[in-house]
């Protein structure tokens, strides 16, 4: 008899209609699931089969817009979700109502004199984070302190009443292939000898689904995924730690036996755990991937001949995609497997997903009133790091030669040297797109890249310079006088005008993992002065030029388990940011920082606690 193996998890819910919704599970043979939600909105799907397991992304039609419905999962004619005897609330799926275009004479201005969107629309909220390690420690006693989502998911239980997230987004590490957990490691040495490569790491699809049944299984947080929307993008560690670093890192993972069933499977993975929940139904529809592997009695071939391609081939496939809540445009942007690693053409994204990102971007602007952009990697480091990266990068170039090139590498590695500033020609396109998001008669009111990966949170907000002549930017290109970089008058590439969108950057990790005490004085070294003044002298030194934008921290930084909250009512936008602290009553969320991002805003106070 088939049985709930994982999930349910609610994936996607449509903005426009406000009638349909995916949900995920996995069924412990084959089947067909069926999601009956209580207001007669239902769905059925049989599941597909990869390596053994059983899925299903059932699409539920018919759903009421601007409601909330129970719904219950299905095997046959048993109820296998709820589980019996559960003391959570039920399941449920919230629509929005159904959008409609709004005419111009419906639509306020802004203090900016720019349209405020639809009077008095209803707010968005979206809650994110990134980096859990989520294995649960086996005394009861957590080295790292409470994991953030499964304290959002204990209060959210505990008070029906309470304002939910209307979509969680997870951006990167959401399962640690190369950091397993005691638990794991025993059912790893179950199957294999750890003294043989990968050891304790990850090897294979089979070893991927445990850390995903570690992630998932936790009641109260497989209750908030089965009721809150989620989009998720991978980082690094879902595969492997400074993925797709370099590429004599790349040519050197691929010299060893175990890495190409390690990439395969974490990319198979991948796909049919985070990657299926992202599309909308149309776009399932016309994924030929899909079609595929649902179409197989047994899709594995299918899927492992995609994701070998995949990485063998970056443009064979596209993991970024884009979703829309209202006016608020979500674009999620894949920093890892589009990479171009040949140092004479490095680059963040590949030319056509440089492409679709600003296609993604800046298609029908009028249609938002705020643009957020998930990137796991910063946009925005302390300077001294950023300088670091960009320095580094330069000499790996060749800009001072072989010798400095090899040391280079060495430090890339050693440094976890490779966000967007480690590929300085992808750093100034996303800059430049930024301020052409946020410019003209249909700029957006707030312009947000969201990110995660360095275990802390921050905020910062570029300042872009007035253009003057004769000033570039990028390697080979002497950078300004001290006094004008240290007064932020250095000009870069900036091809125009400052936006008139308020840019920002939003950086929120971990959700739950450790935060040395080397990670925390590194990062506050590097927004210090005397910081500052060591990066500009590797700016010199690696002839790198000036950013094309200067910046500046606005708050933070903040350590410990936590998630960031947009709220994003009309023109208006305002953020929250929690931590997971111990108390004598359990796990809390304690509100560190309550701030509006836009003049309109009046109803969050702005106050903020630095850690």
């Amino acid at each position: 008899m088939a049985g709930l193996r994982l999930g349910p998890l609610l994936r996607y819910v449509d903005w426009e209609s406000g009638s349909t919704a995916t949900v995920w599970v996995e069924a412990s043979r084959p089947c067909t699931v069926e999601v009956r939600c209580a207001d007669g909105a239902s769905g059925a799907s049989p599941t597909f089969s990869v390596a053994g397991h059983h899925y299903a992304l059932v699409v539920v039609t018919g759903l009421t817009p601007g409601s909330t419905t129970a719904y219950e999962v299905l095997i046959g004619s048993r109820r296998v979700w709820p589980p019996e005897g559960t003391r959570l609330p039920p399941s449920t799926i919230t629509t929005p109502p159904a959008t409609r275009p709004v005419p111009a004479a419906e639509r306020t201005a802004g203090s900016d004199g720019a349209p405020a969107g639809p009077i008095a629309p209803d707010p968005v909220r979206i809650s994110f984070g990134s980096c859990r390690w989520a294995a649960a420690p086996g005394d009861g006693d957590d080295p790292v302190g409470p994991d953030a989502l499964v304290t959002l998911a204990a209060r959210l239980a505990a008070d029906p009443g309470a304002r939910r997230p209307d979509v969680l987004l997870l951006l990167g590490d959401q399962v640690y292939a190369d950091e397993t957990s005691v638990a794991t490691r025993r059912r790893l040495a179950a199957r294999r000898d750890l003294s043989e490569p990968p050891g304790t790491e990850i090897a294979d699809y089979e070893e991927y689904t445990y850390l995903y049944d570690e992630s998932w299984r936790d009641p109260e947080v497989r209750w908030l995924l089965s009721t809150v929307p989620s989009c998720m993008i991978f980082d690094d560690h879902d595969v492997i730690d400074d993925w797709n670093t370099s590429a004599a890192w790349q040519r050197d993972m691929r010299a060893t036996p175990w890495w190409h069933e390690r990439i395969v499977s974490g990319l198979m993975s991948y796909w049919v755990h985070q990657h299926l929940g992202n599309l909308s139904p149309a776009e399932l529809a016309a994924d030929p991937v899909y079609a595929a592997v649902t179409a197989a009695p047994d899709g594995t071939e299918a899927l492992r001949r995609f994701a070998a391609g995949a990485d063998a081939d970056p443009t064979r496939a596209r993991w970024s995609y884009r979703r829309v809540f209202g006016r608020v445009r979500l674009v999620m942007v894949d920093t890892r497997a589009a990479r171009v690693l040949a140092e004479d053409q490095r680059a963040m994204l590949d030319p056509q997903e440089a492409d679709w990102l600003r296609e993604a971007v800046l298609s029908d602007r009028a249609s938002y009133d705020h643009l957020l952009i998930g990137s796991s990697l910063p946009w925005l480091l302390p300077p001294l790091i950023h300088d670091t990266e960009r320095w580094n990068a330069a000499l790996c170039a060749g800009v001072r030669g072989p010798r400095w090139a090899r040391f280079g590498e060495k430090l890339r590695r050693a440094a976890d040297l490779e966000h967007w500033a480690a590929f300085p020609d992808s750093f100034d396109r996303l800059t430049e797109l930024l301020r052409e998001a946020g410019s003209g008669p249909d700029a957006p009111a707030t312009v947000c890249v969201l990110s995660g990966d360095v275990h802390h949170a921050y905020i910062t907000e570029p300042r872009w310079p007035k253009a003057r002549p004769g000033r570039e930017s990028g390697s080979g290109h002497e950078p300004g006088t001290d006094a004008e970089i240290a007064s932020g008058s250095a000009s870069g590439t900036a091809s125009g005008a400052a936006p008139a969108a308020r840019v920002l950057q939003l950086t929120c990790s971990p959700v739950h993992n450790s935060v040395p005490r080397s990670i925390r004085t590194g990062f506050r070294f590097g927004w210090s002065r005397t910081g500052r003044l060591i990066g500009r002298a590797l700016a010199r030194h690696g002839r790198t030029g000036t950013p094309s934008v200067t910046w500046g921290r606005t708050g933070g930084p903040w350590f410990g388990n936590q998630l960031m909250t947009l709220t994003m009512r009309g023109r208006n936008a305002a953020l929250t940011l929690v931590q997971a602290r111990a108390g004598a009553q359990g796990a809390q969320l304690e509100a560190v920082l309550e701030r509006s991002l836009t003049p309109e805003d009046r109803a969050i106070s702005s106050h903020s606690t630095e850690c």
